[in-house]
């Protein structure tokens, strides 16, 4: 089965873009192969608001099937991704299912959220850059669950980042009431 992998970078103070949604803050580690991390994904699945802030800097998301949830996104507006407006939680677990390359979570806090409050969410794989930005977008918003982690690997880099890597223990446990309620 396909992981879901949240593979974010962040602020140290746990934010993953600034107020008015800038992340010129992640500067390059020079040391950190990202062409061997994005080949270890075939589809990337992201928010509406990442998807369209990533879309204006003319990322074209090179061979990787792109899946944007989003309400208010027109498919016919966007012919090269897929907009799933209803049944993501249904979706999720279809490419999850589907044979491929894992699956990455690109990002939008609160698209990690929900899928966190539905046990969709394999891996939390953070990219923990040394600034403090003092507020923006949460790496994750306020969702009523809590959700326990088991630290499976981390590396620190020359240029002070962090890589940390969690599983995300699959427990009815971790979810609480209010979770469920969401669905």
């Amino acid at each position: 089965m396909r992981r879901v992998r949240y593979q974010v970078a962040c602020s140290l103070d746990g934010y993953i873009a600034g107020p008015n949604d800038e992340f010129d803050w992640i500067t390059p580690e020079t040391s950190f192969d990202f062409g061997a991390l994005y080949a270890q994904f075939d589809t990337l699945l992201m928010g509406r608001r990442t998807y369209e802030i990533v879309r204006a800097t003319g990322e074209n998301f090179r061979t990787k099937q792109v899946i944007v949830a989003s309400r208010s996104l027109r498919p016919e507006d966007y012919p090269d991704v897929e907009i799933v407006s209803e049944g993501l939680k249904a979706r999720v677990r279809e490419l999850r299912a589907q044979p491929g390359r894992d699956i990455w979570l690109y990002g939008g806090g609160n698209l990690f959220s929900q899928l966190l409050t539905w046990n969709l969410v394999d891996t939390v794989e953070l990219a923990v850059i040394p600034i403090l930005l003092g507020g923006g977008v949460q790496l994750l918003p306020p969702c009523g669950a809590r959700q326990y982690l088991t630290l499976t690997g981390h590396r620190a880099y020359p240029g002070g980042m962090l890589l940390l890597e969690y599983e995300v223990r699959q427990t009815a446990k971790g979810i609480n009431k209010i979770a469920r309620e969401k669905e």
